[in-house]
């Protein structure tokens, strides 16, 4: 009697979702950062996280609803850390922040009036829910998305409910619907552990997120749930396939959760397109150890060619790897 001694997840029914043709926009968690780097590098035409990474859904929520109306941003939404002396904003990572408030603004603006337009052109939204824990201003009990080091007397701590995810994200469904009622919109829900959060915590947290999702997809056939957390946990059960802090995926198992995405989503020809980007993306990014000038211009040279071939033979690609 043979044994596979694992739980093998199978890849989604979906393929021809996601292709070189069409937009698509990430917004979440780390899950939405490293499926979506893998998707530029296949040159895709993706948009990811125009706020940053974002954990919690109820702070996606509002980014979503602000791309869609495409929120403009002032100085009256931004503030002056105490101690760091740079602007930060409350809906937004730390990646946004900086000295110069007017170049804040401008960036958080420039990306919210791009990704509202990709929005209304894209195919699909993947979302990752990363934790259920929020974090409340005490002053005006707005949830944030990034506390920016603040004292933690500054906020409250809290755990979203099943209830208030799904009243919220009805809604948000209900918005995306009608600003592009062709979108697929895709859940999944992050693998990473919140070990902040307490062991217990965070299978609280991840609990919640997953009865949540079922609840809006149990109501709505045409949602979609990628198993990012259940590949993770049940069909990569070992810590080998863990980075060195033992909470984040490896980049084997990374590579492996978006072989399973690719299956699930791509056809095979799109896979295959996306081979090609892959490698000529490599080669873009491949740095030469070597102080020979003739060398260095043929390597270049042959690139470039590489290049001009794969966008002539494939028009339709994102072109943003091109120099």
């Amino acid at each position: 009697m043979s044994h596979d001694f694992r739980t093998v997840v199978s890849p989604l029914k979906n393929r021809g979702l996601i292709d070189h043709h069409h937009k698509i926009m990430m917004v979440g968690s780390c899950f939405s950062d490293n499926i979506g780097k893998r998707l530029q590098e296949s040159c895709f035409n993706v948009n990811i996280n125009p706020f940053g990474t974002l954990y919690n859904p109820a702070s996606i929520a509002c980014a979503i609803n602000a791309i869609i109306k495409n929120n403009i941003f002032s100085i009256d939404n931004l503030f002056k850390h105490p101690e760091d002396n740079r602007w930060h904003s409350f809906m937004h990572h730390s990646s946004f922040s900086s000295i110069d408030k007017h170049q804040m603004l401008e960036k958080i603006n420039e990306k919210i009036n791009e990704a509202h337009d990709s929005l209304k052109q894209a195919s699909a939204i993947i979302i990752t829910f990363g934790s259920a824990w929020v974090y409340k201003l005490k002053s005006n009990n707005q949830v944030v998305s990034n506390c920016h080091k603040l004292p933690q007397s500054t906020f409250n701590r809290i755990l979203l409910s099943i209830s208030e995810i799904v009243e919220s994200w009805t809604e948000i469904i209900t918005a995306l619907n009608s600003y592009n009622n062709k979108i697929k919109i895709i859940f999944t829900i992050s693998p990473i552990r919140h070990k902040g959060d307490g062991l217990h915590g965070n299978q609280v947290s991840k609990s919640i997120l997953h009865v949540a999702i079922n609840e809006l997809i149990t109501h709505n056939d045409s949602l979609i749930y990628f198993p990012a957390y259940e590949i993770m946990n049940d069909d990569l059960r070992d810590y080998r396939f863990y980075a060195s802090d033992m909470l984040h995926p490896s980049d084997v198992a990374i590579e492996y959760i978006y072989n399973l995405f690719s299956q699930s989503f791509m056809t095979e020809e799109t896979i295959s397109i996306a081979s090609e980007c892959e490698k000529f993306t490599r080669r873009l990014n491949h740095k030469i150890m070597s102080d020979d000038i003739e060398a260095i211009n043929r390597f270049q040279n042959a690139t470039n060619e590489i290049g001009v071939k794969l966008y002539t033979k494939y028009p339709f690609l994102n072109k943003f790897n091109l120099k």
